[in-house]
């Protein structure tokens, strides 16, 4: 590595932000707030945009998708939960994904709750299959995000997303684009599961799924640098490289407690950061999206800041 490559590491590099304030597939509300918050707060003194470009990056803002948001209170009993509009806006976060890529960048997706993960993937896979390559996916979560309409037990589609792209569920998340499956399972994998349904936990056993998951017993007996280099070895062998989406609960509560769906026992600020900082030395990443940030939930900003510190880590940011 040259000291220009390691000083300035998205120099020659081309980088896209898409905001996508959905937070209607959570069961708590804010998450749509925690876009805002990200390109707003400030970390050591600077915005986000200004941190990233003086990683080296020629930085092109898209905006946010505008998503078409459900004007009434969906009932217990509905499963999932504001099927219509998930799909709807599905469709046209996948459209804003793929335009960044077709502009030769590598997106920067600002959540929203776990469910965007259906469109924004979905543009990922489409634009990736249109170069007739395979993409992989790293996912980090406290939860599997696996679960299907037959399988949730609140409807809520943020715990979905996962299943959807693997072909699993209600036909219109699974299809959106009119393809399914979206990821190929041999090029996937999770880190920090520690909170999973029974219906969720069948499933993966039944897709031969287990050693993909590296759980936080897995990261507890062999510690984070050893899961993380198994799961890129895993992610990398799709040809196209791999994708990448963050939820913060994945980190422990004491260190992020700015989510909905918190759960003790999450990794550290610096296993958080390490993982992410292993992935950019991958030079694998082809797209990043970090989502369940709720500023409502907060305390002190600090689960924004530290979700702008860990873009910068997978952008390449080091210590020296």
């Amino acid at each position: 590595m040259s000291e220009k490559d390691r000083f300035l590491p998205g120099e020659g590099k081309k980088l896209g932000i898409l905001g996508v304030p959905l937070g209607f597939g959570a069961g708590t509300k804010g998450s749509e707030l925690g876009v805002t918050a990200m390109r707003l707060s400030l970390a050591q003194g600077k915005q986000l945009t200004e941190h990233i470009q003086d990683l080296g990056y020629d930085l092109k803002d898209f905006g946010d998708v505008e998503i078409v948001k459900p004007d009434y209170i969906a009932s217990d009993n509905e499963n999932p939960k504001y099927l219509s509009e998930m799909v709807e806006s599905s469709r046209r976060i996948m459209d804003g994904v793929r335009s960044i890529l077709e502009d030769g960048r590598i997106p920067l997706i600002l959540g929203g709750d776990h469910s965007i993960a259906i469109g924004s993937f979905s543009g990922i896979s489409s634009y990736f299959n249109s170069q007739d390559q395979e993409i992989g996916l790293i996912w980090f979560d406290a939860h599997a995000d696996i679960n299907t309409n037959e399988t949730s037990p609140s409807g809520n589609i943020h715990g979905m997303p996962l299943a959807a792209l693997l072909g699993r569920g209600t036909e219109s998340l699974t299809h959106i684009g009119d393809f399914s499956p979206k990821l190929n399972t041999n090029y996937f994998a999770h880190i920090g599961a520690r909170d999973l349904d029974i219906g969720e936990k069948r499933l993966i056993h039944d897709l031969g799924l287990r050693d993909n998951f590296f759980t936080m017993a897995d990261v507890d007996r062999r510690g984070m640098n050893a899961c993380i280099k198994d799961a890129i070895d895993i992610a990398s062998k799709a040809p196209g490289g791999f994708a990448v989406t963050f939820d913060v609960d994945m980190i422990d509560p004491r260190f992020a407690p700015g989510s909905g769906t918190l759960v003790r026992g999450g990794t550290t600020y610096r296993e958080a950061h390490v993982a992410l900082e292993t992935i950019a030395e991958s030079g694998k990443l082809r797209s990043l999206e970090i989502v369940e940030v709720n500023p409502m939930l907060d305390k002190s900003n600090i689960t924004v800041e530290l979700a702008i510190e860990l873009i910068l880590s997978a952008l390449g940011k080091t210590i020296l």
